[in-house]
C-alpha cells in the first residue's frame, strides 16, 4: 500500500497535466461505453495512445547519456573560482531533444541547471566557473540528468557520477604592521641557524649571488662597499608562536559573512601567514566540537595545514576559552608567544592568560567586540583588564578593516603611531 501511494505521489500527485489526461481518458471511455457513441471512444483511444508514446519518449530520452566532469582543483582560497569542464555524450541512436543537466552542490552561487539538445552519437561540453566567496567544506555532485516528453506528462531523472568535496580556504590578509612580543629565551649559548626566509633576525651581510632577490639587497652597505651586498637572516629554533582561536559557541554572534567567527578565522589565517613568511615556527590550537591542534612548524606546507583546519572551523564548542588555556598550559613556556583570538566577554579567560604570562609566556590578544556583531556584551571591561596588565590588545569591530586594526599596539594599549612604525621598520632594515 505504501509503494502504491509513493507511485501515485510521484506521478498523478505532482503532474497536473498527467492527472488531467488520465481523468479525460477515463471520462471518454465511460461516456463512450454508456452512450455507445464512437467519438468519445476514439478520443479515449487517442489519449491513451498519447500517454503510451509520452511514457516511451521519456524512458528513451534518458537512456545512453553519459556525463563527465573534470575540475582543475578541489582546494581554493576564498575569492578564487573553481573551474569545471562538463561534457555530456549521447551514445544512443536516438536524438535527445530535451535534457536538463544540473550539478547538485551546497556551494553558494554554484552554476544552475542547463538545458541542451543532442543528436545521435553527439556530445556537448562547456566550461563553468564558480567564485567561492565563503570558506568551508562543500560537496559538488552528483549530476542530475532530467528528460521529459513534449506534453510534460512524464519526467525521468538519473544521477550520474559521484559527489566530490571542495575545500575553500579562508583568505589571509596582508598584515604589514602587526607584531607581537618576542618570546623570552632562557639560558646562554643560543643556537641560531641561517634560513632563506626573511625573518626579524638579521644575521649579517654577504656578497650578492645570482638568484638573490632584489629586496634583500642592503643598499646603504652596497653604496659604502662599492659592491652588491645582501642581508642574511637566522631563525631561532627555540621560539614558537601559538595561535589560540576561541570557538566556544557562547562567545560568538552574527550570521554569514558578518559573523564574528568569520572575522576571527580571517585574523588567525592572516597572523599565521605573516609569521610563517618571517620564518617563524607557528602552531595553532582551537576547540570546537573537537580539539584541533597544528603542531609548530615553518614554511608553506605548514600554512596549508593551518588553512585546512581554519576552513572548517565552526563555533560549536562547549568549553570556554579559560578552560582551554589551562588545559593546554603545560605545552607553553618562556619560549612561547601566544596570539589569542576571541570574542568572549567572560573575564575568566583573562585570569587564565595572566597566569601564563606570570610563568614567562608572552601574549597578545585580538578581541572582537561582540556587541557590534549582535551579541549582548561589549569589550570594554576585557580590554581594560588586559591593558592594565600591560598586554598588547587589538579590538576588532564589525565593518573594520583587519589590516588597519591589526597594526602594532603598544603594551599600554596605545596604538603605535606612523612615526613609531617607521622607526621600527628602519631598525629592522
Amino acid at each position: 500500500m505504501g509503494r502504491l501511494r509513493a507511485v501515485y505521489g510521484a506521478t498523478f500527485g505532482r503532474r497536473r497535466t498527467l492527472t488531467f489526461f488520465a481523468v479525460l481518458v477515463v471520462v471518454s471511455f465511460a461516456l463512450g461505453s454508456s452512450t455507445n457513441f464512437w467519438l468519445p471512444l476514439r478520443l479515449g483511444y487517442a489519449l491513451l495512445f498519447t500517454l503510451v508514446v509520452a511514457a516511451a519518449w521519456t524512458w528513451l530520452g534518458g537512456r545512453g547519456v553519459r556525463v563527465q566532469v573534470s575540475r582543475a582543483a578541489d582546494r581554493v582560497q576564498a575569492g578564487q573560482a573553481i573551474v569545471e569542464q562538463l561534457e555530456v555524450r549521447n551514445d544512443s541512436r536516438l536524438p535527445k531533444l530535451w535534457l536538463e543537466i544540473e550539478q547538485r552542490s551546497d556551494l553558494p552561487d554554484h552554476a544552475r541547471a542547463r538545458v541542451i539538445s543532442l543528436g545521435a552519437g553527439r556530445r556537448q561540453q562547456w566550461r563553468q566557473e564558480t567564485v567561492c566567496r565563503r570558506r568551508g567544506l562543500f560537496t559538488v555532485g552528483p549530476v542530475l540528468v532530467r528528460s521529459g516528453d513534449p506534453f510534460d506528462l512524464f519526467h525521468s531523472e538519473q544521477r550520474l557520477g559521484q559527489p566530490r568535496q571542495v575545500l575553500v580556504y579562508p583568505q589571509p590578509l596582508d598584515l604589514q604592521h602587526y607584531a607581537v612580543p618576542a618570546a623570552n629565551l632562557h639560558g646562554e649559548g643560543r643556537v641560531s641557524r641561517r634560513t632563506h626566509y626573511v625573518t626579524p633576525n638579521a644575521a649579517g651581510l654577504r656578497d650578492y649571488e645570482p638568484g638573490d632577490s632584489m629586496n634583500r639587497i642592503h643598499w646603504p652597505s652596497t653604496v659604502r662597499a662599492g659592491r652588491l651586498l645582501v642581508k642574511t637572516f637566522e631563525q631561532d629554533p627555540a621560539a614558537q608562536t601559538w595561535i589560540v582561536l576561541d570557538l566556544h559557541g557562547a562567545a560568538h554572534a552574527g550570521e554569514g559573512d558578518d559573523a564574528s567567527v568569520e572575522y576571527a578565522v580571517t585574523a588567525a589565517a592572516s597572523v599565521a601567514r605573516l609569521f610563517l613568511d618571517q620564518g617563524r615556527a607557528v602552531g595553532m590550537t582551537m576547540l570546537g566540537r573537537n580539539l584541533a591542534k597544528v603542531e609548530p612548524d615553518r614554511g608553506g606546507p605548514q600554512l596549508r595545514r593551518m588553512l585546512e583546519a581554519l576552513a572548517v572551523a565552526t563555533p560549536t564548542g562547549d568549553v570556554p576559552l579559560g578552560r582551554l588555556l589551562l588545559q593546554q598550559s603545560p605545552r607553553w613556556g618562556r619560549q612561547t608567544t601566544l596570539v589569542v583570538i576571541t570574542a568572549s566577554p567572560d573575564p575568566a579567560w583573562v585570569a587564565a592568560l595572566l597566569s601564563l604570562t606570570a610563568r614567562g609566556v608572552q601574549a597578545s590578544v585580538i578581541h572582537l567586540d561582540l556587541r557590534t556583531f549582535g551579541g549582548g556584551a561589549g569589550t570594554e571591561a576585557i580590554i581594560a583588564q588586559l591593558r592594565a596588565a600591560g598586554l598588547q590588545a587589538n579590538v576588532v569591530r564589525l565593518g573594520d578593516q583587519l589590516a588597519e586594526v591589526l597594526a602594532s599596539a603598544l603594551p599600554s594599549g596605545r596604538a603605535a603611531s606612523a612615526g613609531e612604525r617607521r622607526q621600527k621598520a628602519a631598525v629592522t632594515a
